[in-house]
């Protein structure tokens, strides 16, 4: 199946359904959204995303992001908005970064590896994640999630979705490097160039903001270790972090897997 569904204005969406799961089941499809930002959405894109039924968005930005670039609705859109104000203080530590940073492509990819050890741990993302998954549980549609880019606090949460419904490790990583679409980056570079230039006044190379705008199998597997040194397992985590008991678990694999 081709998993990215081409909006005009509406980056990184796709369905991360449809895999092979536990049991010999599957993940239906049309179920799972994943997507960047929707602030600059054509009204061609609003339609569209109107069309897939979204019973949740599930918004993972900080306060200051949505402030900065507010999501378009579409008029008639009657379903949940999930986000969260939760920890909120002080300066955005990506912007705080690239201030202080020497914008080398070795500084962006060690930023993202403390990122991903810290990430599955934020009170934000631990409110987020558990709420995610009680609306995945209790609502009738498909549930979209999204950040900025969609790719790092998107990509976890995908990624804890597969390991809960039992796909593969591969096929996690496999949906985790979709992000990295060659068309989608070269439509993007000079756009992020841009905009790393006028917050810090310096210009980055192509090959650093590549680096910056993509993932690499790394983070993911920084992730799930942090999760397991942390809890043990992913499971555990799932269960006393995020509230996945095995109740809630038996809904929401009754919901998701045919």
């Amino acid at each position: 199946m081709t998993r990215h569904i081409a909006f005009e204005a509406v980056e990184n969406f796709r369905d991360y359904g449809d895999y092979a799961a536990a049991g010999r089941r599957r993940l239906k499809r049309g179920l799972l959204y994943r997507s960047a930002a929707h602030a600059t959405a054509t009204d061609a894109d609003l339609e569209k995303m109107a069309a897939l039924k979204l019973a949740a968005i599930v918004d993972l930005r900080r306060k200051n992001e949505r402030e900065r670039a507010p999501s378009r609705r579409h008029p008639d859109f009657s379903g949940r908005v999930i986000f969260t104000d939760e920890g909120d203080v002080g300066e955005d530590p990506w912007q705080l970064f690239l201030k202080q940073s020497d914008l080398s492509a070795e500084a962006f990819r060690g930023y993202m590896f403390d990122y991903y050890d810290d990430a599955p741990f934020v009170d934000r993302h631990l409110y987020l994640y558990s709420q995610y998954f009680k609306a995945l549980a209790e609502l009738d549609g498909p549930v979209l999630i999204h950040c900025a880019a969609g790719k790092d606090r998107t990509g976890i949460l995908a990624a804890l979705t597969h390991h809960l419904a039992g796909v593969s490790d591969e096929d996690i990583v496999s949906d985790f490097m979709l992000t990295n679409d060659p068309e989608r980056m070269a439509k993007r570079l000079p756009v992020i160039m841009q905009a790393m230039t006028e917050t810090t006044g310096r210009t980055p190379t192509e090959g650093a903001v590549m680096v910056a705008m993509s993932v690499e199998e790394g983070y993911l597997e920084r992730a799930f270790a942090a999760i397991k040194a942390r809890y043990g397992s992913t499971d555990a985590y799932l269960e006393r972090a995020l509230g996945v008991d095995a109740a809630l678990r038996e809904r929401l694999e009754a919901r998701l897997l045919d």
